[in-house]
């Protein structure tokens, strides 16, 4: 296999990146690196003028202005094709992968002979338990690729951004993720483009397992989520608002169920700001229905 890049988007996290590059730099199979940087505020973009000068294949690049973790994907992802790297491994900067997780991404690139839209990696939390905010949707008829299963390889719908390895092949054919997502549900957005929209069949690989380095190991809920976080779903409701739209009808009732089940949430287990987190849910909902942000293709 020829040239790999891992793709890493930091802001303000100095100190767990230097673990994330330390890891990738400890990979079994060697790759480039790509640094993001969206305009961090700490002592990111010298620490990483440091590293680039004195370790080859890492490449640096600032964004300029904080273009959330949707933009900057965009952004590295972009860069790495037009520089001719053939797969993109992406991540965030609090992902540490085991020294052989690439190793085994390759492993099944060989395997499927690059039959496929992307592979993902099984993601741990800092306990070895399942990191419940990145577990993949595993494809429920996956049978007709059941053979795979004793080469490690699972076939799945969504995954998240951490730890994806993607064909640059993949980028041309389905462009970029929506950097106006800002953040929240570019990830699933651009998976699922890639596997029910474009029908290009994706893995999860067993054998390849990193760790997210979380502060904690939770899953997401307007309902029971700090109230200095509920903010943040605005993005969340208006982004799955446009994704759901583009899968019909059977998307659309998935999405007003969901709405629907967190409304009740809310109702019944949040704490304090019902009202602010019922319009936030609400408002955002609506925004949904004319959000309609534009693909970039390469």
């Amino acid at each position: 296999m020829n040239k790999i890049t891992a793709v890493v988007v930091t802001y303000n996290r100095i100190e767990i990146l230097k673990k994330t590059i330390e890891s990738l730099k400890n990979q079994t199979y060697p790759c480039d690196i790509m640094i993001i940087n969206n305009a961090s505020t700490d002592d990111t973009e010298k620490w990483v003028l440091d590293y680039v000068s004195t370790n080859t294949g890492v490449h640096y690049f600032n964004t300029g202005k904080n273009i959330g973790g949707a933009g900057g994907f965009n952004y590295g992802m972009r860069k790495a094709v037009e520089q001719g790297f053939e797969y993109v491994w992406i991540m965030d900067d609090d992902c540490i992968p085991n020294n052989d997780a690439l190793e085994n991404l390759v492993n099944a690139n060989r395997v499927l002979d690059g039959n496929y839209g992307y592979l993902s990696s099984v993601i741990l939390w800092t306990d070895g338990t399942e990191c419940k905010m990145n577990r993949q949707k595993i494809k429920k008829n996956y049978y007709e690729t059941s053979h795979l299963l004793k080469e490690n390889l699972i076939q799945v719908e969504q995954s998240t951004f951490v730890s994806l390895f993607i064909p640059a092949n993949t980028i041309k054919k389905v462009g970029l993720p929506i950097k106006d997502f800002f953040i929240w549900g570019d990830d699933i957005e651009y998976t699922r483009r890639i596997t029910v929209r474009n029908k290009l069949p994706s893995f999860m690989v067993t054998k390849s397992t990193v760790v997210h380095a979380m502060k904690e190991n939770s899953g997401s809920s307007i309902a029971t989520d700090s109230h200095e976080r509920i903010n943040r779903y605005k993005y969340a409701f208006r982004n799955e608002g446009y994704l759901y739209r583009k899968e019909g009808i059977k998307g659309v009732c998935y999405y007003i169920a969901k709405c629907g089940l967190n409304f009740v949430r809310i109702l019944t287990q949040a704490k304090n700001y019902r009202l602010k987190r019922i319009y936030i849910l609400l408002s955002s909902m609506l925004k949904g229905l004319f959000f309609n942000p534009k693909i970039e293709q390469l």
